[in-house]
């Protein structure tokens, strides 16, 4: 039985949250993320950089298990979020994504947020239920981005309002 609740991102969770991607990276397939990082490394791109709009942790009794973050991004348009999901897999902890997107749309409203945007890879089959899910509708496709090796893989955008 899982006792789960979420909160903002605090300064020393980064440790726990970068070995969540890491795992998720090694494990391939279901992330673009090629390329482990370090706590310094997640801390600015999607715990507390500048570009970070919010970012929030699930704790499974006190433990942090996964992270949801809305970044801002110049390439998409005015008033959009971009959202990327991470949580545990091993052993997996349910109602953790449900949770994590509950207090990030939330957050997406305060902030006057439009849309949303979430870019998965083709191939992760969790990853595209999971934003089907949460209501996630398909509006591009990225055709054949390269992975680091050449292999090609589709990144599929999905949006919805927050």
């Amino acid at each position: 039985m899982t006792d789960l609740r979420v909160r903002p991102f605090q300064p020393g969770d980064e440790g726990a949250l970068t070995a969540i991607l890491n795992a998720i990276i090694a494990a391939g397939g279901t992330t673009a993320y090629e390329t482990p990082f370090t706590p310094e490394r997640l801390r600015a791109t999607h715990l507390d950089g500048a570009s970070v709009l919010c970012c929030h942790v699930v704790l499974d009794r006190d433990h942090p298990v996964g992270f949801q973050v809305l970044n801002a991004n110049p390439a998409l348009p005015e008033g959009w979020g971009d959202i990327a999901s991470f949580t545990r897999r091993d052993p997996p902890v349910r109602g953790a994504g449900t949770a994590l997107f509950a207090a990030t749309r939330a957050r997406a409203r305060a902030l006057g947020l439009s849309t949303l945007n979430a870019t998965i890879r083709a191939d992760n089959r969790p990853g595209l239920a999971y934003y089907a899910k949460m209501g996630f509708v398909d509006y591009a496709l990225r055709r054949a981005v390269p992975l680091a090796d050449g292999t090609p893989v589709d990144r599929i955008l999905r949006k919805r309002a927050p």
